[in-house]
């Protein structure tokens, strides 16, 4: 366990309390291969907006395509960049040896922490899915992050034991049950970190809110960090008004534009990007990039979004 899981606890709570948390993209070149020069463009281009925190090699930036070494470089021009200004919470995933490998590059780079994806495949009772994050915690000095989504979803009791996990300071939720979600916060102890991890999160972002979560991941800040900002202002803001506006403008069109084929919640950002001249490139199989009818739609969404907010494409 890291010597610094406080200090790296609240430097996470101040940014999540004061904005998006930025998932970044992971850059390719037209051939499939890892770009890092428009990758460390990218990943400074998001952190001049200023993310309450950096989470590189996750679901957004396609952590299941990238080979070791590639992660490896990843994730340390995400640590070059950020500079210590920003903390940096690295993915790893798959079984619990594999994601220590990861674990052990993630720390070698400099991440401040680590988010475990939910692991490969298989189904897992509630004392294997404590375990994964044992076995994990055991083998990394940095701090951990569980998150629960497809096949990992905790219940109470399961939930107090990942909490007196030593180094386990967080869950992010994609699963979207309030109710679990209450009976888990409500089971934490005090100072333990939630966020909404939700694809296109700001669409229940009030909902969470109102079980105690109000932080949460943005897609949209990958690609539009001025429709992300201005959302979280309106919310941090009590602005029903701002939000609902962008809501129905923006993000429920966008949303029903992700549901369309399976992967959108990944390559529509990708191709948003591309769309305001980001160096991301396309996606990795077995993610397939926008048709042109679906881009066209995303083209013209982005343009309404940015307007709602006083910004162009």
């Amino acid at each position: 366990m890291s010597l610094d899981t406080g200090t790296v606890a609240a430097r996470l709570a101040k940014g999540m309390a004061n904005g998006v948390l930025s998932f970044p993209l992971t850059s390719f070149r037209a051939d499939g291969s890892l770009d890092p020069d428009g990758y460390r463009d990218y990943v400074a281009a998001q952190l001049a907006t200023g993310p309450g925190a950096l989470f590189p090699a996750c679901g957004t930036g396609e952590f299941f395509s990238l080979d070791e070494d590639e992660y490896r470089r990843v994730v340390t021009i995400a640590v070059q960049e950020a500079a210590g200004r920003t903390p940096v919470v690295a993915g790893v995933g798959y079984g619990w040896a594999q994601a220590v490998r990861f674990a052990r590059i993630a720390e070698d780079a400099g991440a401040d922490a680590l988010l475990v994806l939910p692991h490969y495949l298989v189904a897992a009772p509630q004392d294997g899915l404590v375990a994964q994050l044992e076995e994990i915690a055991a083998r990394t000095r940095l701090p951990l992050i569980a998150y629960q989504r497809g096949q990992v979803a905790f219940g109470a009791e399961a939930f107090r034991r990942v909490t007196r996990i030593p180094g386990v300071i967080g869950l992010k939720d994609g699963h979207s049950d309030l109710d679990r979600l209450q009976r888990l916060t409500l089971a934490a102890p005090e100072g333990f970190l939630f966020f909404n991890g939700a694809a296109t999160a700001e669409i229940q972002a009030r909902a969470y809110a109102a079980v105690g979560v109000p932080a949460y991941s943005s897609a949209v800040h990958a690609f539009a960090p001025e429709i992300a900002d201005a959302f979280f202002a309106a919310l941090r803001d009590g602005d029903e008004a701002a939000a609902a506006t962008l809501l129905r403008g923006f993000y429920l069109p966008l949303v029903e534009l992700r549901d369309r084929v399976p992967g959108y919640a990944v390559s529509l950002v990708k191709a948003a990007a591309r769309l305001r001249g980001r160096p991301v490139g396309p996606v990795r199989a077995p993610l397939t990039d926008p048709s042109a009818a679906d881009l066209a739609a995303l083209k013209t969404l982005l343009a309404t979004g940015l307007d709602l907010v006083g910004a162009a494409l």
